[in-house]
């Protein structure tokens, strides 16, 4: 029960109202960071996630919608990505909420979920499916994706980690999907424990700069999303 990325699971799914919000500010400090650029004329990203999508506990220009907008400015891609991460939500939340998510439009999609599933101890087949149901309405619409994949702890056993730890990999294959195989891997230890230095002081989301090193880890393979999508 040491492990820091199990006391991530076990509090990822507090802040739920303070995420909902942060889909408003951090959407609109994103699209600032590319004022210079027509917002209709830019590719929009849609990243559909959970509280670390969302900015838990930032301030909204601090957080990863924001950093990676200016991230990709800075290396030449003006793109809007649109903040639908809500902190407490699931695969299966993320899955019924995806159709009103698009509802504004979407050129290609980060799916950045599966934390919470974890801190219920919910069935991977249970996510898996979630997934697939992602990744399936994705595919009738045409839009590439990135998968950004969670490492289950050993809490819940071996088995359990095994079967979590495959959904990613195994969907990305599948579905022809670009795979981000740990989302925490740029500020984790080699122990795997979440380096303190780039966290917030709960220990479990990351700060300013954490998110910042996850961003330029993420940023290149939006590069790549990005040359998926259709002019």
């Amino acid at each position: 029960m040491k492990s820091a990325l199990w006391s991530f699971c076990l509090t990822l799914g507090y802040g739920a109202a303070r995420g909902i919000r942060n889909v408003v500010f951090t959407t609109v400090v994103g699209i600032s960071a590319v004022m210079g650029a027509n917002a209709q004329d830019m590719p929009k990203v849609l990243a559909l996630g959970d509280s670390l999508t969302a900015g838990y506990g930032l301030v909204p220009e601090d957080g990863f919608v924001p950093q990676l907008t200016a991230w990709l400015a800075e290396n030449g891609a003006a793109v809007e990505v649109i903040n639908a991460g809500v902190s407490g939500d699931t695969t299966a939340g993320g899955a019924a909420r995806l159709d009103w998510s698009l509802a504004g439009g979407a050129d290609a999609m980060i799916v950045s979920l599966g934390g919470n599933d974890m801190l219920r101890g919910l069935p991977p087949a249970q996510a898996r499916a979630n997934l697939t149901q992602i990744l399936e309405a994705a595919r009738g619409r045409d839009l590439p994706v990135l998968l950004v994949g969670m490492l289950a702890p050993g809490n819940f056993g071996a088995d359990y980690k095994t079967e979590f730890d495959a959904i990613y990999p195994d969907l990305a294959a599948e579905y022809g999907a670009l795979l981000l195989p740990a989302y925490f891997a740029p500020i984790a230890t080699s122990d795997l424990a979440l380096d303190p230095a780039f966290m917030q002081p709960d220990g479990i989301h990351p700060n300013r700069e954490g998110v910042a090193k996850i961003v330029a880890a993420m940023g290149p393979v939006v590069l790549d999303l990005l040359a998926q999508v259709k002019d």
